[in-house]
């Protein structure tokens, strides 16, 4: 099955499987009141109002269990992952001949890799298999990182995105560890 086949396939299955809300339009921390596995994860992170907001972006976190949380993430950082491939896409084509347009085409390539990190992990949280659930994340992750540093010294058009790409990747990584055994 080829890359391009198996990504529609795992966004499909994402998205029968998901509702997706940007963390920025969800409700606030001050209002949620997490529970013990999100708290679990997030007191983890280094942005515990980014973590609890982006996994209570989804109607289904607060009854989640930690199979159901790590689709959550999982999801999450795919759809953003995605959604900045197309966005790039767009930046592209608006600036072809321009100075970025090299930086561009490496953060294509970056998201190219994240994209594909996380949906490999997705189709190992369909067989149960978490030994590389942590991996995948932190590739996706620095591949984000890739990414900004392509623009160091200049304006990135994408350094929200970036930065959002990395805090997703973090909380999964973290996710990922409720599956490790000691």
């Amino acid at each position: 099955m080829s890359v391009l086949t198996y990504s529609s396939l795992c966004l499909s299955l994402f998205l029968a499987t998901s509702f997706f809300i940007h963390p920025s339009n969800a409700t606030t921390t001050t209002t949620i009141q997490p529970s013990d596995l999100v708290n679990k994860v997030c007191n983890q992170t280094s942005n515990y109002t980014f973590c609890v907001e982006s996994l209570y972006a989804n109607p289904k976190t607060p009854n989640a269990n930690r199979q159901e949380l790590a689709y959550i993430i999982y999801v999450s950082a795919y759809l953003n992952a995605t959604s900045t491939q197309e966005h790039i896409a767009k930046l592209l084509n608006k600036n072809a001949n321009t100075s970025q347009r090299p930086l561009l085409l490496r953060c294509a390539r970056d998201y190219t890799k994240a994209v594909s990190k996380l949906a490999v992990a997705y189709g190992d949280l369909d067989s149960e298999t978490y030994n590389s659930l942590a991996i995948y994340s932190r590739t996706a992750s620095a591949a984000a990182d890739d990414c900004q540093a392509a623009f160091k010294g200049t304006h990135s058009p994408l350094t929200t995105r970036n930065e959002d790409l990395k805090g997703l990747c973090e909380i999964c990584v973290f996710v990922s560890k409720l599956f490790v055994t000691s």
